[in-house]
């Protein structure tokens, strides 16, 4: 079947567009690699999206997906590892071997976590190295952990694991947090957290699982004994996939402005894929919603 537009990714941005190109009388696919919701569905409880005091992740992930299936978009779990580009016609190619078929392409691929770069990082996920509190936070109740980043994530990681873990050491390399300082503050009034500045993991110990870290603090190496460590340092941008159909800068996101549009006609990017000054899920939704109207208005020409 030949769709008015494919959407790849199932977040908040490619669920929106599939809402608000639906209610234009598009024909829809939504394709997602993970979990249709996106990053947002790990967070325990979100309160800056508007219309809602506390919501879970979650359920916020679950509305979104259920309001674009009420308005008949059609949705696909797998993951596209090709795109071809002819004669105006974009098939994307799955994992699974499945092709589908669009005269315009969403892309809202959005963003995985970055990883430290450490010798035996990887080997080491899951048997001590994490990159979701929400996800694994619950296996390391009682234990002694650390959180590395800077950012609002990190300090959410921070707080959430302060209310299970024994310890929670949070390290950061510079002087200051670049999160909300309330969120400071919250972790500043826990007993059971230290805040580490200055301040870096350079060695990750132990041999099948992880026992312990070194750090680099002022020059000097420091000894930390833990069993978890939970890695919140920002995201990378999923879009190797798609470099021949649109520009990316130096950090591999989509070139692409407010408007959504890159440089092949017919392709949008939109939410924490696109290059942007604020990535939040207010922004990912209306990046949808743009790119989504900016689709049919290419169809409709």
């Amino acid at each position: 079947m030949l769709y008015d537009i494919l959407i790849i990714g199932g977040g908040p941005a490619g669920l929106t567009a599939a809402t608000y190109a639906r209610r234009a009388g598009k024909s829809v696919l939504v394709i997602e690699k993970n979990a249709f919701g996106g990053q947002i569905t790990w967070s325990p409880r979100v309160e800056n999206f508007p219309g809602f005091v506390s919501v879970t992740g979650a359920e916020l992930g679950d509305k979104l997906l259920e309001q674009a299936m009420e308005q008949g978009a059609e949705v696909e779990l797998d993951e596209v590892v090709a795109i071809h580009d002819e004669g105006g016609v974009r098939t994307a190619v799955c994992e699974s071997g499945a092709e589908f078929q669009g005269r315009a392409l969403i892309i809202a691929a959005g963003a995985r976590p970055r990883a430290l770069g450490l010798a035996r990082e990887e080997e080491l996920v899951g048997s001590g190295v994490c990159y979701c509190a929400v996800c694994d936070g619950a296996f390391f109740a009682g234990q002694d952990v650390a959180v590395c980043g800077g950012g609002n994530a990190a300090l959410q990681d921070a707080l959430l694991l302060s209310e299970s873990c024994r310890h929670v050491t949070l390290i950061h390399r510079r002087e200051s947090f670049r999160g909300e300082q309330r969120l400071v503050e919250a972790l500043k009034a826990r007993e059971n957290v230290e805040l580490v500045m200055n301040a870096r993991v350079t060695v990750l110990l132990g041999e099948n699982e992880l026992s312990g870290l070194m750090l680099e603090q002022d020059g000097k190496q420091r000894e930390l004994t833990v069993t978890g460590l939970f890695v919140a340092v920002g995201h990378q941008p999923d879009n190797g996939v798609f470099a021949g159909l649109m520009d990316l800068d130096g950090a591999g996101y989509a070139d692409a402005g407010e408007d959504c549009l890159t440089r092949s006609a017919g392709v949008f990017a939109a939410g924490d894929c696109r290059r942007k000054d604020v990535r939040q899920l207010t922004t990912a939704v209306a990046d949808g919603a743009v790119a989504a109207l900016q689709a049919c208005r290419y169809l409709d020409v």
